[in-house]
């Protein structure tokens, strides 16, 4: 099969699933062709069956914004007529979807049919899609997509709470390659963050307001009152200087290390004791996954599709969204006795392998053809 994807070539959680998802398909045998403003971060071009299209957008003093969807829907009918692409999946309904809705509608004038799978990964639904500006280009989008999927059964209530849906929608959850989580780390020297006495908990987001860096440094701040401990924070955002300017106040700045954006999250996670994740929001919670598959149990909020991934009382512990006591309290429950953090770590292991790529592949491939066969019919 030929596909198209279209995504964020960023950091963010559903860029790096779409690619994660495109490099699966192609060691599967497709061809699959990425199509967007800029190479994504975890793509790697020397591999069989990739490639990559780059979106210009030409600068025009015309426009005050630059119309990247009329752009990318141009090249996607481009690549899509060169390389005899049979399917489209776009990750993110704006602009995505949009985009490729129009695509389609070009292709069809030229006597091509296009189906076109979308994936809502979140931000797309909850927090820009629902902005009256942009609310009735997302129904549309929704609607109009061939196949829609949601990376969590949280999210797809949240969509048909907030959207006027007459397409079905189908949760086909975020994934990690547990391929390559190791049991047993040859380069995991703890001893290089914290003392053998202390336990290392660790935080990785954008450090954005949803991330709530403040409640992450609080729950911290009451652990360690009780247990010796260091909290390393990966990542960098708006929220950093603030939360570390809290952490001077309380004498806490030798006990954080702020590591910025580090390509070495894995190393870090491998000798973690635990995760902290206390969002305002998270449509799936990758980062959580992605702790749980190097042994690392959860502290998290409960909100959208963490409790999904995060089992309350098993893999770590989930709690309304602010109660930094309760997290805190929780926290050190796990922390305080070697045997009851091994039972934690080997949970998140086991519960992480739920999600392994490998089963989540087959799903999207049979949504695939269920979409190729609707087109072959209309």
């Amino acid at each position: 099969m030929k596909i198209a994807i279209v995504c964020y070539p960023t950091f963010g959680g559903s860029g790096v699933v779409a690619t994660m998802l495109g490099t699966a398909l192609a060691l599967r045998g497709h061809e699959v062709h990425f199509v967007t403003y800029k190479q994504p971060v975890r793509l790697e071009l020397l591999a069989k069956n990739i490639f990559f299209h780059e979106v210009n957008v030409e600068e025009y003093p015309l426009f005050h914004y630059q119309p990247y969807d009329l752009a990318l829907s141009s090249k996607l009918v481009n690549v899509v007529q060169e390389y005899g692409i049979e399917l489209l999946h776009v990750h993110y309904a704006i602009p995505h979807a949009y985009a490729g809705y129009m695509a389609q509608q070009m292709l069809k004038d030229l006597g091509i049919s296009l189906p076109m799978v979308t994936t809502l990964h979140g931000t797309d639904i909850t927090l820009v899609g629902n902005h009256p500006v942009y609310k009735p280009s997302v129904t549309f989008s929704i609607n109009n997509s061939d196949v829609v999927t949601s990376v969590s059964a949280s999210l797809k209530r949240d969509t048909l709470d907030l959207f006027e849906i007459s397409k079905e929608i189908d949760v086909v959850s975020n994934f990690i390659d547990m391929s390559n989580y190791k049991t047993e780390f040859t380069d995991c020297d703890r001893s290089v963050m914290a003392f053998p006495q202390e336990r290392i908990l660790t935080h990785v987001s954008n450090m954005r307001p949803v991330k709530r860096i403040m409640d992450v440094v609080k729950i911290f701040e009451k652990v360690q009152e009780k247990i010796e401990a260091i909290l390393i924070m990966v990542g960098d955002g708006p929220e950093r200087f603030e939360a570390e300017e809290y952490a001077k106040s309380k004498n806490l700045q030798h006990q954080i290390k702020w590591v910025g954006n580090s390509t070495e999250i894995d190393r870090i996670l491998c000798f973690t004791d635990l995760f902290l994740l206390p969002s305002e929001k998270e449509s799936f919670g990758l980062a959580a996954l992605e702790a749980m598959a190097n042994k690392t149990p959860v502290i998290s909020s409960n909100t959208g599709g963490l409790p999904e991934v995060n089992e309350d009382g098993i893999t770590g512990y989930t709690s309304n969204v602010g109660n930094i006591d309760e997290m805190a309290t929780n926290a050190i429950h796990i922390l305080e006795d070697d045997d009851r953090l091994l039972d934690f770590k080997n949970n998140a292991f086991a519960k992480a392998k739920e999600f392994d790529i490998q089963l989540i592949i087959p799903q999207y491939e049979k949504l695939y053809q269920s979409a190729l066969i609707a087109a072959s019919r209309s």
